[in-house]
């Protein structure tokens, strides 16, 4: 059996807390990643929107997000790179009327500001992704079973942690 890691990186960005989902391309991942959001102390605060890449996209997932009282923002699709100019400063298209969740999705991501709300998870959870592999070297799960994975999960992110806080700490 494959195991594969998914995290929740916080930001604060425009006065709105946002869960950026990077990592394993799974659509079962994120339902319980909010459920475990739920689950933490009220001084964490709560995201309200979510945003991830199209490994995430599902219209179960959606409507969890939206169950929850998160804006979701996650690709339909691999997006296209090298948008011409036109493409790029369109103005948004026309809202739909009376739109299902994942139709209100796909409106947000075609708007401007839902294209620069979504490019924030290119610099938010991708980097940390980057960093574990790169400096921590982390590329695999040695440990066999899912519960020993998910030990090492804890391990690694705990890893990170202390790294930033370091960094941090260093910069006050």
């Amino acid at each position: 059996m494959t195991h594969s890691a998914a995290a929740e990186v916080k930001t604060e960005h425009s006065g709105k807390r946002k869960a950026g989902a990077a990592g394993a391309s799974l659509t079962q991942q994120l339902t319980p990643m909010l459920d475990k959001i739920g689950t933490l102390p009220d001084v964490l605060g709560r995201p309200d929107m979510l945003l991830a890449d199209n490994g995430y996209f599902s219209e179960a997932n959606v409507q969890a997000c939206v169950a929850g009282g998160i804006e979701p923002l996650i690709a339909l699709g691999r997006e296209a790179h090298h948008l011409s100019l036109q493409e790029r400063f369109a103005a948004a298209p026309p809202a739909p009327e009376d739109p299902t969740p994942v139709q209100a999705m796909a409106y947000r991501l075609r708007t401007p500001q839902g294209r620069a709300l979504y490019a924030l998870r290119k610099q938010t959870p991708e980097p940390v992704f980057g960093i574990i592999k790169s400096v921590l070297g982390f590329r695999q799960f040695l440990l066999r079973g899912l519960n020993a994975a998910r030990g090492e999960w804890r391990l690694v992110t705990m890893a990170w942690n202390l790294k930033r806080m370091f960094a941090l700490s260093r910069a006050v």
